[in-house]
């Protein structure tokens, strides 16, 4: 039997930072828009700023529909199931804003996070989704299988470093500008123009 909790209290923060992935759920306005779910990891890109607010690192390397349906309806569900241990599935639903790098707020946000766990997020983080939560639920989970563990693919991390090495610094904010401007609906994400560059003097960090 599910249960709905007032808030993220210690109890269930500790489970969700004992998780190796979890998911992302957004939708575009209207009925013809695509509905978005995107697994995401590791566990320490996500972090519980507070009893009714998550957040997370959005990378540079994945597509643009998360960021594009938050900016223009903010609903967005973040979904965790645990594969090893009791079965269980703990949803966040609530309404997210996209706190892009460069912008007011961004370092601000980013100090909760352990970017020693985090190396491709130290160059590639092209923005932080903080959500609101409005409802925090669990349910049995029995139908998630038992799965084990065996580590996190070192791919992501390759990909960034060899932009920056072949590319230059401007590599991965170019990636950003060139693939992520818009979703697969055409809803804006990622203006170029207000992403930061090194060359203009405005640094990510």
């Amino acid at each position: 039997m599910g249960k709905v909790f007032d808030e993220i209290d210690d109890k269930l923060a500790a489970w969700i930072g004992r998780q190796r992935m979890f998911f992302i759920g957004t939708a575009a306005s209207g009925s013809d828009g695509h509905v978005n779910v995107s697994p995401k990891g590791p566990i320490e890109s996500l972090r519980v700023l507070g009893p009714r607010r998550v957040g997370y690192v959005h990378l540079i390397g994945i597509g643009a529909e998360t960021v594009a349906h938050v900016r223009e309806n903010g609903g967005i569900v973040i979904m965790l199931c645990a594969f090893e241990g009791p079965s269980r599935i703990v949803r966040l639903h609530g309404r997210g804003d996209v706190v892009q790098i460069g912008e007011p707020g961004f370092a601000e946000l980013e100090a909760p996070f352990d970017f020693d766990h985090l190396p491709a997020a130290a160059e590639a983080a092209r923005a932080i989704v903080v959500v609101e939560v409005e409802r925090v639920a669990d349910s049995c989970g029995y139908g998630v299988p038992l799965m084990r563990y065996e580590g996190e693919r070192p791919q992501q991390l390759a990909w960034i470093e060899s932009k920056l090495r072949n590319s230059g610094d401007e590599a991965l904010m170019d990636y950003v500008a060139e693939g992520n401007e818009i979703s697969i609906d055409g809803l804006p994400a990622f203006a170029s123009e207000t992403l930061p560059r090194r060359s203009s003097g405005k640094v990510p960090r």
